[in-house]
């Protein structure tokens, strides 16, 4: 028996992390394959039994692990993005909610034919979308303007809501008439609200305490934070049933925007764990599903499907954002970016189990028809969102911007001069002085190491398509370089050279590293600096048939000029590299730098 457990534990986590990897090297939404590897070490060859292996600890599992992915995604919300979105998301949350429960109500009970009290509760889970799913979307789309913050929000906050509003109704379902029924809803929505939003706050007081006071070695920060998270969780479920959810996320969002403590490590932790549960979550809960079950769907689950995506979800948007300042291509887009996720697998399994205990008739539909919507909704906006974005013209196919590391003279000189001639620029830097003077030139900066995971859900890329390192460490130039040929490609990553050519690591740094070099091994960050300390200045200069380039080089010098881009005729900017020499022509406009003569 012992051998079995350590084997289930051992494959479950082995087909989790395998499906990760596979998804990300193929580009596809991990949900869906694992889904398909869970299913088919589930139901098919029947080598992971679930509920063997965990036996009643199989739920109070899977809501811990729920809560933490919750928490993790409150980290990663920023309430300064409210200000532009505020409306949106909370009509959403709110007016949207309401209507997709009503609408999917309505489906399940005359299309599934699920009785008054499952259609109620389907409804009611079908409200969750899944963050964990949109945020990799929103990173291929690129969308322009509020639309990312948006989905972001609505996603994460959607996780808490929904469940609280299964709970209320499942609790409605167990009582025995209408009047204590309302009673219930009233008190659990109040005990949810009040006592979840004091303890999540609570909560991350307790971590900024003993952060502020250093209370705590830097070794225990992560378990404690990790203790607190559960400790809150279980307390709000003590007060009220699955509030914990909402507790937590509250105290991620608390935590993330309070501004007297430093919790960067909590959080790239936190996100490290989320890929890990996400992967055994799902592996779990689809390999408890049967082919009985999956027999259970016929035309009617998938005329449901249809409905939920054409007519639902748009509904629910338009509805939402009646009146407010988005275009009708924005909110087309908000209307086919409703994919579900791991919460709504997990609440549906949770509650599917307690009502087949029950003996309640036709709960056993519920879980097949969750994971049809979510395998349906991940395929169906996963590959169309992209598509879709274009033909509505509301993501930047081609940005042209910017993303600089090292916010230093030289590096805001190029930001400033590529800014002045309309690409967008975003100065990233851990030098709050760099960065001061940089926001007094007008630039845009990030206070933040760039090799932190979580940055993509922080920074806005829309118009930035490309990475241009400049620090003096060539180890965080190469991860950085390493890690944004992910989200730029490898065509559009470059970083300074920080070696001599005379030591012969030019060719070193280009063979091993995937950033292409920057202007020419000899200019190093070294050249650059002591450049700049003798009135080195940028400037861009318009070539024309009457000036070109050799009349260019012929006025300052050629010894004197250190091409460093050209803005081509349709306004995209070419990169000169250690390879890449472009010979500027009539209309271009080059961007050098030019020295003042020895």
């Amino acid at each position: 028996m012992h051998e079995n457990f350590l084997v289930g534990i051992t494959l479950i986590l082995f087909l989790g992390t395998i499906a990760q990897w596979i998804s990300w090297r193929l580009k596809l939404p991990s949900i869906l394959l694992l889904f398909i590897f869970g299913f088919i070490a589930g139901p098919v060859f029947k080598v992971v039994h679930p509920d063997e292996l965990f036996g009643d600890l199989l739920f109070p599992l899977v809501s811990f692990s729920v809560a933490v992915i919750l928490y993790e995604g409150g980290l990663t919300l920023n309430l300064k993005d409210l200000k532009e979105v505020g409306k949106v998301v909370r009509n959403l949350i709110t007016i949207g909610v309401f209507v997709t429960w009503l609408l999917a109500t309505l489906a399940s009970y005359y299309i599934l034919h699920l009785n008054l009290s499952l259609s109620l509760l389907l409804g009611a889970i079908l409200v969750v979308t899944g963050p964990t799913v949109i945020i990799p979307l929103l990173r291929e789309v690129r969308p322009k303007g509020q639309l990312n913050s948006i989905l972001k929000w609505e996603g994460i906050m959607n996780d808490p809501v929904g469940a609280l509003l299964a709970v209320l109704v499942f609790e409605s379902i167990l009582a025995a008439g209408l009047p204590e029924a309302t009673a219930s809803t009233i008190d659990g929505l109040f005990k949810t609200i009040i006592m979840g939003s004091l303890l999540g706050i609570a909560g991350a007081f307790i971590i900024v305490f003993m952060l502020r006071y250093r209370l705590i070695p830097d070794y225990l920060l992560n378990p404690i934070s990790l203790m607190l998270v559960f400790c809150v969780f279980a307390g709000s479920n003590l007060i009220q049933a699955e509030s914990g959810l909402f507790a937590v996320t509250v105290m991620g969002i608390y935590l993330a925007n309070q501004k007297k403590v430093n919790v960067k490590h909590i959080i790239e932790f936190k996100e490290n764990l989320r890929v890990l549960l996400i992967s055994v979550l799902f592996i779990i809960l689809a390999a408890r599903l049967t082919f009985a079950e999956i027999q259970l769907l016929g035309w009617d689950s998938v005329l449901f499907f249809i409905i939920l995506i054409l007519i639902v979800r748009p509904l629910a948007v338009f509805a939402s954002t009646f009146k407010l300042a988005l275009t009708i291509k924005e909110k087309m887009f908000l209307s086919w970016m409703a994919p579900r996720g791991i919460v709504a697998a997990a609440v549906t399994s949770l509650f599917a189990f307690e009502l087949a205990n029950l003996g309640m008739g036709g709960s056993e539909k519920l879980v097949p028809t969750m994971f049809m919507v979510i395998v349906g909704t991940i395929a169906v906006y996963g590959l169309g969102a992209i598509p879709l974005a274009k033909w509505l013209k509301i993501a930047n196919p081609n940005p042209q911007g910017a993303l600089i590391l090292g916010a230093h003279a030289c590096g805001r000189a190029i930001g400033k001069i590529l800014g002045e001639n309309g690409f967008k620029v975003l100065m990233i830097d851990t030098d709050w002085e760099n960065l001061k003077a940089a926001r007094m030139q007008g630039l845009s900066t990030y206070y933040g190491s760039v090799l932190s995971e979580y940055i993509l859900d922080e920074i806005d890329l829309d118009g930035i398509g490309r990475l241009l390192a400049l620090t003096p460490n060539q180890e965080v130039n190469s991860l950085a370089s390493l890690y944004f040929s992910k989200v730029f490609s490898t065509s559009e990553v470059y970083q300074l050279s920080v070696e001599s050519p005379d030591k012969d690591q030019g060719s070193n740094v280009s063979k091993e590293l995937r950033g292409h070099i920057l202007f020419g091994t000899q200019f190093t960050f070294d050249f650059l600096t002591e450049k700049f300390a003798i009135s080195a200045a940028v400037k861009s200069t318009p070539i024309t048939d009457e000036f070109n380039f050799k009349d260019f080089l012929k006025e300052y010098g050629e010894g004197n000029v250190i091409p460093l881009f050209l803005v081509r005729q349709n306004k995209t900017l070419s990169v000169y590299t250690d390879v890449n020499r472009p010979e500027p022509q009539p209309d271009d406009l080059l961007i050098s730098l030019i020295m003042r003569p020895n």
